[in-house]
């Protein structure tokens, strides 16, 4: 029996759809947006999903690939000094972690005051750490990943806007005070290249063979932080071309999916989630409050260390303002795989309720 012929036509429009996602991510690089290849994806698919007439969607095998290389990226970020950094302060630290999970998960909750939010919808809308990991392992997880991209990257893009004006205004920052972080040259794109393949290619069936949730991108994920810590990897890290093509695959799936229904409901709840969004940002900097008094650290410290969000906007920060960047870096890497980790179990709890 032959196999079923590609459609040409259906080929052209998945290819002038990924064009048109790589123009709008390259227009949006250039005007500052965070996260600008998932955004690029995600405005590119919204755009065709209301426009088109028939449904296209991005192969199973390409969602698990995104997902995947997301998970070494995020991986990749956690090694011995920067966990080191925490030091004798690691209670207070994980006490804070996870007042800041039950802090964001009960603020997802709130989002269920807007008919059409599921709890999980409003949870994974709501969870500060891995914006991209969330919004990749969301629809797997029984989520709204179209309402769950908007709203977590909405968060991120209001605290890349306020958080250098809150850091001067409140905490007395000085912006000329420290220095642009030097980052350490790595063994070049073809180990990273290496590595990335070799973290997913092994780290999904293994995550498959000890029934992970999201095996796509936990198992890659808790296999790159494993090979950093140990010293495998030797610095390698995801390729910047092949980590931007993870995001935009993501993004153009999550927009591929939206209807005029789905967009009104994203619409209608932006109001809450926006007050929502600014409870949140405010509850986590009195989080950060608690850090610097139970730690020592500074004020400033610990609101960067808190802000729930934007870890590379926080890190230009803190660098720039002569914070404890290591220090804050440390943090904002324990919570995001505290987050990403507590996700699938969040999801099912709520499910169950």
């Amino acid at each position: 029996m032959r196999a079923a012929r590609p459609d040409p036509r259906r080929l052209a429009d998945g290819a002038l759809v990924v064009a048109g996602a790589a123009g709008a991510a390259v227009l949006l690089d250039l005007a500052g947006v965070p996260s600008p290849a998932l955004f690029g994806g995600l405005l590119a698919g919204l755009v065709r999903g209301l426009a088109g007439r028939r449904a296209l969607d991005v192969p199973r095998a390409g969602t698990m690939a995104a997902q995947a290389v997301v998970g070494v990226s995020i991986g990749a970020l956690v090694d011995l000094d920067t966990l080191a950094a925490i030091g004798e302060d690691a209670v207070p630290v994980l006490l804070v972690t996870l007042a800041t999970l039950l802090l964001t998960v009960g603020a997802g909750l709130l989002l269920r005051l807007q008919p059409g939010i599921s709890p999980v919808t409003g949870a994974f809308a709501m969870i500060a750490g891995g914006a991209s990991g969330i919004t990749a392992m969301a629809r797997d997880l029984g989520a709204d990943d179209r309402m769950v991209a908007v709203l977590q990257y909405l968060r991120v893009l209001l605290i890349v806007v306020l958080m250098p004006v809150v850091a001067t205004a409140v905490y007395g920052a000085d912006p000329g005070a420290g220095t642009t972080a030097a980052t350490p040259d790595g063994p070049g794109w073809p180990a990273g290249l290496l590595f990335t393949a070799a973290c997913a290619l092994a780290g999904y069936p293994l995550a498959r063979l000890v029934r992970l949730p999201v095996p796509a991108l936990l198992g890659p994920l808790l296999l790159a932080a494993a090979a950093d810590l140990s010293g495998l990897s030797g610095g390698a890290d995801v390729p910047a071309a092949v980590e931007a093509a993870a995001f935009l695959l993501i993004g153009l799936q999550v927009g591929l999916r939206f209807t005029v229904a789905s967009l009104r409901t994203v619409g209608r709840a932006l109001p809450l989630a926006l007050a929502i969004i600014v409870g949140l940002v405010v509850a986590c900097a009195g989080l950060g409050e608690v850090l610097a008094a139970s730690t020592g650290v500074s004020r400033l410290d610990g609101y960067l260390a808190t802000t729930p969000g934007g870890l590379y906007a926080v890190l230009a920060t803190a660098t720039g303002t002569g914070a404890d960047a290591t220090f804050v870096l440390a943090v904002q890497v324990l919570r995001l795989f505290v987050m990403l980790l507590a996700a699938p179990l969040v999801a099912r709890r709520l499910r169950r309720t």
